[in-house]
């Protein structure tokens, strides 16, 4: 198999991205931040958990190559005010004047008037650029479709938790990149259980943090998946993958053998599925 591309349309925000992002709520050190940005990663989401390590490197890039870097802001606000004021002031802790994508986060019903009259009005301003959604109810997700208030999708997609392939996928095929939502994927490695060989069934190879990228990436309505390395080890691991490029079918199907697995031997499994 070939690489990934190295930079892609984010759907209709219009943003050049790299297939892989990078959250910011684990501890990889901020030399592996700017080592991946060399690489050409460049979709940074600074989370409702903020690390130093990752501010620190926005705040490096931003100094001389600002316009390669994409910052997403996520606010789980469901007040006006407050959403201006945690954006003002992730912005103000970064040191920009503004941000690539504001992430309204875990709305499972459309989000209230007052919210998206705060974000459109900082877009406006220019605060932000566009306006991305994450949801656990994925059937939220095509109704908005044609809804151009929002630019960006993030959704949880994973070997073990596949159901975004048919309530949310589905819904973007056979549109034109840039006339439908830029999808983001999140919680790849199903919290490290994919990568835990205590939960791979007997008989099968435990997956890798590599193998967890290069499956939600192989899915072609997949624009970027979203990394949350620990260490420096892990980020090698998540960089890995764009290098590695999609999995054959026969790769798809062990990690989907894993997958069901895990999904079957969690109790808990069809909750954190957002059913």
């Amino acid at each position: 198999m070939s690489a990934f591309p190295d930079r892609i349309p984010l759907g209709r925000s219009g943003l050049r991205v790299a297939k892989l992002g990078l959250g910011s709520s684990f501890k990889a050190p901020t030399r592996s931040y700017l080592e991946a940005f060399e690489r050409g990663v460049n979709y940074f989401y600074w989370g409702s958990i903020r690390r130093s390590q990752m501010g620190d490197a926005i705040r490096e890039i931003a100094r001389d190559r600002r316009d390669d870097l994409v910052v997403v802001l996520q606010s789980y606000s469901r007040v006006g005010p407050l959403l201006r004021h945690f954006v003002e002031r992730g912005l103000r802790r970064l040191g920009l004047d503004r941000a690539d994508v504001l992430l309204l986060g875990w709305h499972n019903k459309p989000p209230s008037r007052a919210v998206l009259d705060a974000a459109l009005e900082l877009r406006e301003r220019g605060r932000i650029a566009h306006v991305a959604l994450s949801t656990h109810h994925r059937r939220l997700l095509p109704t908005l479709l044609d809804d151009e208030t929002y630019a960006i999708w993030h959704v949880r997609y994973n070997a073990v938790h596949r159901g975004a392939e048919r309530e949310v996928f589905p819904s973007l095929a056979g549109r034109e990149a840039t006339k439908r939502p830029g999808m983001v994927t999140y919680t790849t490695t199903r919290w490290g259980h994919l990568c835990d060989p205590r939960r791979t069934p007997p008989g099968e190879r435990t997956p890798t943090g590599t193998d967890c990228y290069r499956f939600a990436l192989s899915h072609p309505q997949v624009d970027v998946a979203l990394a949350g390395p620990a260490d420096a080890e892990q980020m090698k691991q998540a960089l890995a993958a764009l290098d590695a490029g999609p999995m054959d079918d026969a790769e798809l199907a062990w990690m989907r053998r894993v997958g069901d697995h895990i999904y079957g031997g969690d109790r808990r499994a069809a909750l954190l599925d957002g059913r």
